[in-house]
């Protein structure tokens, strides 16, 4: 592809989304906000070193709220941030895989003029940020395996350690970064260094949190609300098991299981519980108020306590080994009751809360209109369901990518068709395969599963499907020569 070709899609690139922006804004003029939002809010408020959420996007705030308060300003920074690194992945795909011109435009259309993005990029959360981070460190990562450079182990290095302040998905990051130096051709002294300098990063983030966690909490812990997803999972099959009330030695986890056992002895009449619970995104246990650990929260209740962080904080601290106990001692019930329930979710991916602006209310919580010197805490949208109805396609666009992929997949490995391939195409194909594995294994396993959560993976699938099908009558023509 030549120099005036990429100046048109660069041209076209930056106009495009410029004008989308402003047209969006128009209709939108206000970022959208949820539950998770005002928390990010608070965090970045009471300059906390450690939340219910990972820090960084609080951070993040905080540091934007010294340069200006307009809400315009930040959804903008974070549209514009994660298009250009769609133009620095785009770019790279281009330099060196040279796919058809067909499969360029189709890439070139998904991510510069996607609704998806438009509205994903609009919430007051740390969707966009992740996913832009997550284009930049799986670009660098196309890049050393492709023309290692030196700087790259600490380009990679800082990209994965600030999607990991910023999302729990980021855990298995270091492996894949593992394999793609491992691919590349350079000294041994390097592969080593590389997966290596990410950590270095991110061990002393954990210890200072947990040492954070620790004085407000009086337990350590990385996160917050890890413990609260292991006893929520866990409690997806609490009726389905028998439960040895004896192996709980600490008085909290007795009362807490007192209150499940009370829970699933009142609802285990109701023949609609477990249909309620395949169509919910996976987190009942967390968000229903009537549920166990809820009921067990609002039991602890501390003084002092701004947000009730604290009291989030200690729940959490009990929940962990309550839930990994009963994971551990019924591995294939959980498998039945939680990941099975789960794998449908991964492939149709509920929409959630981009399925309905603002949760289709008029007003914000007091902490956003304070943050953003908002008026007045009304705010208003062209239409609040309308995004439902423009992006319940990705719902299953992102099932039918899989299946797509998977054939493929299936083909190149029957007979070993992979050798025909070029072999940068191979070893990106190992990368990203090891990759959405890795997250479908992480997602299933641990924690909810929504649109909103899959878009880095789609962007992903999508242009190694492409590649497949640009690359897929060489490896035939190549198959037919020697039969």
């Amino acid at each position: 592809m030549n120099n005036k070709s990429n100046r048109i899609y660069l041209l076209i690139a930056l106009l495009g989304t410029l004008v989308q922006w402003i047209i969006f804004k128009i209709l939108y003029p206000y970022p959208d906000f949820f539950s998770d939002s005002y928390s990010y809010i608070y965090g970045a408020y009471a300059k906390l070193d450690i939340n219910i959420w990972p820090i960084g996007y609080s951070k993040f705030l905080l540091a934007f709220h010294h340069l200006t308060h307009s809400d315009t300003a930040l959804v903008s920074f974070q549209y514009f941030f994660f298009e250009l690194s769609a133009l620095y992945f785009f770019f790279t795909i281009q330099y060196v895989f040279q796919p058809k011109r067909s499969s360029r435009n189709i890439l070139f259309i998904f991510l510069f003029f996607n609704p998806l993005f438009l509205y994903l990029c609009n919430y007051i959360n740390s969707d966009p940020i992740f996913v832009a981070l997550s284009l930049l460190w799986i670009t660098e990562l196309i890049w050393i395996v492709h023309r290692p450079r030196l700087y790259q182990i600490f380009t990679q290095a800082v990209l994965v350690f600030l999607a990991f302040t910023v999302r729990n998905n980021a855990y298995f990051y270091p492996v894949i970064a593992l394999l793609a130096f491992v691919l590349s051709r350079q000294p041994n002294w390097k592969k080593i260094v590389g997966p290596i300098a990410g950590l270095v990063l991110i061990i002393p983030f954990i210890i200072h949190s947990e040492n954070v966690s620790f004085r407000m909490t009086g337990t350590r812990q990385f996160s917050l609300f890890t413990g609260w997803q292991l006893a929520n999972n866990a409690l997806y099959m609490y009726e389905k098991i028998k439960v040895d009330s004896t192996v709980w030695k600490s008085a909290e986890a007795i009362q807490l299981d007192s209150i499940s056992r009370s829970f699933f002895r009142h609802i285990k009449n109701d023949e609609d519980y477990r249909d309620y619970l395949s169509v919910y995104v996976g987190n009942f246990f967390i968000r229903e108020p009537e549920a166990p650990l809820k009921q067990y929260l609002s039991l602890h209740d501390y003084k002092h306590d701004p947000g009730g962080l604290i009291a989030w904080g200690r729940a959490s601290a009990v929940f962990a080994p309550y839930g990994s106990t009963l994971i551990k001692t019924h591995p294939m019930a959980y498998a039945e009751y939680f990941m099975l329930l789960n794998s449908k979710h991964y492939f149709f991916p509920p929409l959630e809360k981009l399925a309905v602006y603002n949760l289709g209310i008029d007003d914000v919580w007091p902490e956003a209109q304070y943050w953003f010197d908002y008026h007045s805490s009304k705010i208003t949208a062209v239409s609040k369901p309308a995004q439902g109805y423009i992006l319940v396609v990705f719902t299953f666009l992102f099932a039918f990518l899989h299946l797509y992929f998977i054939g493929y997949l299936v083909w190149l490995l029957a007979g070993r068709k992979y050798r025909y391939l070029p072999r940068i195409l191979n070893q990106t194909l190992l990368v990203g395969s090891l990759f959405l594995f890795a997250n479908f294994a992480f997602c299933v396993f641990a924690t909810i599963i929504v649109l909103r959560y899959e878009v880095f993976p789609m962007i992903v699938i999508a242009t190694l499907l492409l590649l497949l099908i640009d690359a897929y009558p060489r490896a035939q023509n190549a198959l037919n020569a020697i039969e």
